[in-house]
């Protein structure tokens, strides 16, 4: 096996991001697709991928692609495809499947018929009756689009958002890619304050301080694929060690969050341990009507509450107007704010945000709101 194409999963919104840090790690022929990033790459390459990959939310094999209008093509299509290569004869291979806008409206059906398939295809090869689906996991995922069948293997298993280092992540988490998304589509550098005034679990700031240490995302998890044998377990050695020894110092950390409740704030000093950036990062016990910005330069990013019930709104509209009170004549300052309330610009008013990214928040869909500081001089 020379080649395969990989996939990488990635939310609405963070296709370029996910691009571009592909390409970064050396790949090449990207192309795009609303929530796919697909390219060529080799085995070997699996591991290396899953370690290092911020954005993304999964890597995918490409098992096979073609059209599908009836039960008889999708059954027979997907058995013509080589999957004694991936899957050995022990192997598990539960099969997951959605369908959208295609003549096959019925994802259980599809995830049916797949699985005989593969059934009849290993059947075939190992001359085997049964399986005892008890090796490892290689989970088939079958999606439809206008009558376009698209058959992956999961490489990840649980999603790549899963560093290892949060274990208590607050009320409503915000997925750590989207956390290092928000860092990366913001004007932080690692030489510049970042602030989070309502920092919950501390995601944002964790990730920003990975980020400055060149921290693979992945080094302290498990994935999916390391029990597959077509993967040489080097490959998943190799990858941890090129990932250990590109980490580097962050030498003067200006990293600082708040928040008002003191068992959040010790949460997020716990992931901070967890994550190996504690020392980056200074936590304490704020309210937001208590900070005070005495630095003329520095950048802002926060997701805060979203209040969802009536009385919920009343209380976040007033972060709002305090938010306001602090950064208006700030102007040194880049404001970055996610949430899903549309009527954020109508309390934030130093001005129309520069730019508003649509993105989603597991299901929620949120707005980035983004307000661009003046430049800190040089030197």
């Amino acid at each position: 096996m020379n080649e395969i194409v990989l996939v990488a999963a990635s939310k609405f919104g963070l296709e370029a991001l996910v691009k571009r840090e592909v390409q970064a790690l050396g790949f090449a022929d990207v192309q795009v697709s609303n929530g796919r990033i697909q390219f060529p790459a080799a085995v070997a390459d699996i591991p290396r991928l899953n370690v290092w990959l911020r954005f993304a939310d999964r890597v995918q094999v490409l098992v096979g692609e073609f059209e599908a209008v009836s039960f008889d093509a999708l059954f027979e299509q997907t058995k013509a495809l080589p999957w004694e290569v991936w899957i050995p004869a022990n192997g598990r291979f539960p099969v997951t499947a959605k369908t959208v806008k295609s003549q096959l409206q019925s994802g259980r059906s599809c995830q049916a018929i797949v699985k005989k398939a593969i059934v009849e295809r290993l059947k075939s090869h190992y001359h085997m009756v049964e399986f005892p689906e008890t090796g490892p996991v290689f989970a088939v995922q079958v999606a439809l689009y206008k009558n376009r069948a698209t058959l992956t293997l999961d490489t990840s298993g649980v999603g790549l958002h899963k560093r290892g280092y949060r274990v208590e992540a607050g009320a409503a988490p915000l997925k750590e890619t989207l956390a290092a998304a928000l860092v990366q589509l913001s004007y932080w550098q690692p030489e510049r304050i970042l602030l989070d005034p309502m920092c919950g679990s501390g995601t944002i700031l964790i990730e920003a301080a990975m980020m400055a240490r060149n921290m693979a995302p992945g080094l302290k998890r498990q994935f999916a694929a390391e029990g597959w044998p077509v993967i040489p377990a080097r490959a998943w050695e190799t990858a941890r060690e090129e990932a250990r020894a590109a980490e580097r110092p962050f030498p003067h950390p200006q990293l600082y969050g708040y928040d008002n409740d003191p068992a959040i704030i010790e949460i997020a000093r716990q992931n901070a341990i967890r994550a190996g950036v504690a020392a980056d990062i200074q936590f304490a016990v704020k309210p937001l009507d208590a900070l005070w910005i005495d630095r003329q330069y520095g950048v802002m990013i926060t997701n805060p509450p979203y209040g969802i019930r009536l009385a919920d709104k009343q209380a976040v509209n007033q972060l709002y107007i305090i938010l306001n009170k602090i950064f208006r004549k700030k102007k040194g300052w880049s404001v970055y704010v996610l949430t899903a309330d549309r009527q954020f610009p109508k309390y934030f008013k130093r001005g129309r945000p520069d730019r508003v990214r649509k993105l989603y928040n597991g299901t929620i869909q949120v707005n980035y709101y983004q307000y661009f500081g003046q430049k800190p001089p040089r030197g």
